[in-house]
């Protein structure tokens, strides 16, 4: 884990990082050499050519060469294989490997020199063989970066952008063709924000298969503490939808990262109430809007006798958590759905009161509902604690991962050797999801800076309402992710308490993935929300 030290100076790669790239460059040479070594036995016998001596004689050398080169790096790699992941002790030679591979460079640069002058002579010899000389040296001028020293991430991660709710009017998607959509239409709705061409609209309207008529308000406006959001009229339910859109934007970025508490002027009659700053902000805009604009008057003024619901995904569940709480005192009867909302954003006494009127749904290891400012510095603690006492080199722990990635499995069938018998439970260190969930430790403290030692600023902060955690049953891996399915149940806070370190925590939280498992739970008549300990659930479920 340590960078290597190199000309002076400290890289920022450690000495067991070079597995996967030298081995990478070890095939390739490997490759190269058999190609040469069959190239000379097979037409050695045609170089009694003009010029032919200096072709032999080039590619007798170029095999020595790169002999030499398959041993240095055959060596790098098995030196990068030993030891662990904070004990390089077992690489220490690493260095002097790596400076003996850099100066092999000289003489390959030298030779190729040397081979791209003599084939650009007269030889008249067979044209197999220059070709195949003409080959090596194309080759190696491209093989001239040290392949060993180029870092790269062994796992890509494409970023999604999250927006709407799962099936729920938040959600802008492309627009198949045919749709009503980028047309121009005399406006039935009030429309505020950059969606001239009714783009993002006619999306809403694809994913909804809601009717023009049926929305009061869509606003795509979009700044820092002030979020997009849409007022419409479900019949089916008859209800009044209010759907706050998620994180999709660098405003809507900004607003998440304000995650410092601040303290709530509620008509709800609840002590101490605080709530994530920049949410409790986009929240209170959307307040003034729906009340101080007449939004909601004029959706009630058309159905008086329909209910309030609010709705929203991610960075939007928060928002509409709160909204919700704000609007109660004037609609008693409001509800709110929060799809995958964020944990750090209610106080403790605000978190017991959203129980009777709202709803979270959470899908298995996202990160989200489990992400806080106290989550963020524990999960630091942890991660130092596991590859403390890891006691498997880091090729093994990527290879592993990438097997439980696509092809699923029991992320705990990987033990590591721990010193001390309390942590024996600790698996698979960085990927084993469950196991991360270890008792403190008294080896690591906080540090001076953390933040978690201004309380005022940071205090712990919950999600709202009640949770319906859908689980996959089984493991899936990427190429088996159309047989998983889900059962729903309800779920304590606290189960939320730990941030899981595993391939889905990230693509839990995307709203196509969250829509599937809602169907899978929905279309699996054997699947039920059983009742949480202690009475059944106060919320009218919709």
């Amino acid at each position: 884990m340590p960078g290597m030290v190199l000309f002076g100076r400290r890289w920022a790669i450690a000495s067991d990082d070079l597995v996967f790239p030298g081995f990478f460059e070890l095939s390739l040479r490997v490759v190269w050499w058999i190609g040469i070594l069959t190239l000379y036995l097979l037409h050695r016998g045609k170089l009694d050519c003009a010029g032919g001596a200096l072709l032999s004689s080039y590619m007798i050398v170029l095999l020595v060469l790169l002999a030499v080169i398959i041993c240095t790096l055959s060596a790098i790699v098995c030196v990068s294989m030993k030891g662990t992941i904070c004990n390089p002790g077992p690489r220490k030679s690493m260095p002097k490997l790596l400076y003996i591979r850099l100066a092999l460079f000289l003489p390959e640069m030298v030779w190729a020199s040397l081979g791209a002058a003599w084939i650009t002579d007269d030889i008249q010899c067979d044209r197999t063989v220059v070709n195949g000389i003409i080959a090596t040296v194309i080759v190696r001028t491209q093989t001239w970066c040290p392949a060993t020293l180029q870092q790269a991430s062994p796992f890509s991660i494409s970023s999604r952008t999250v927006s709407g709710t799962a099936r729920s009017l938040t959600r802008s998607s492309p627009i198949p063709r045919g749709s009503p959509s980028c047309r121009t239409r005399t406006a039935e709705y009030d429309l505020v924000g950059g969606d001239q061409l009714s783009c993002h609209f006619g999306s809403i309207l694809q994913t909804t298969g809601l009717q023009y008529r049926d929305f009061i308000h869509i606003s795509f406006h979009d700044k820092v503490y002030e979020l997009p959001f849409i007022v419409a009229l479900d019949h089916r339910k008859e209800s009044v939808v209010v759907a706050v859109r998620g994180t999709m934007s660098l405003q809507d970025i900004l607003t998440d990262l304000s995650a410092e508490s601040e303290s709530l002027n509620l008509e709800c009659g609840v002590q101490e109430c605080s709530a994530h700053k920049g949410i409790s902000q986009a929240a209170r805009y959307v307040y003034q809007r729906l009340v101080n604009d007449g939004i909601l008057s004029q959706a009630f003024s058309i159905a008086p006798e329909y209910r309030l619901v609010v709705v929203g995904h991610s960075l939007g569940a928060g928002a509409a958590a709160l909204l919700a709480i704000m609007l109660r005192s004037s609609y008693p009867q409001v509800r709110c759905f929060a799809f995958s909302p964020p944990r750090g954003l209610l106080s403790k006494s605000l978190y017991e009161y959203s129980k009777t009127f709202i709803v979270s749904l959470v899908l298995g290891k996202d990160v989200i509902p489990r992400l806080s400012v106290t989550n963020l510095e524990d999960l630091k603690k942890r991660i130092l604690r596991v590859i403390a006492h890891c006691n498997k080199p880091k090729y093994k722990i990527l290879l592993r991962g990438c097997r439980y990635e696509l092809f699923g499995g029991n992320p705990d069938n990987f033990p590591t050797e721990l010193d001390g018998g309390a942590q024996g439970h600790l698996t698979q260190p960085l990927l084993g999801e469950q196991s991360l969930l270890t008792h403190g430790s008294p080896t690591y403290s906080f540090s001076s800076d953390s933040p978690l030692e201004s309380p005022t600023k940071y205090p712990p902060l919950y999600p709202p309402g009640r949770i319906i955690h859908l689980e996959e049953e089984g493991t899936s891996g990427r190429f088996c992710r159309a047989a998983a399915q889900y059962s729903a149940r309800w779920a304590h806070e606290s189960q939320f308490s730990k941030i899981l370190i595993g391939p889905k925590m990230l693509t839990d939280h995307m709203p196509d993935v969250l829509v599937k498992a809602l169907d899978s739970v929905v279309s699996d008549r054997a699947a039920y929300v059983f009742c949480p300990p202690g009475g059944g659930s106060n919320v009218d479920m919709v």
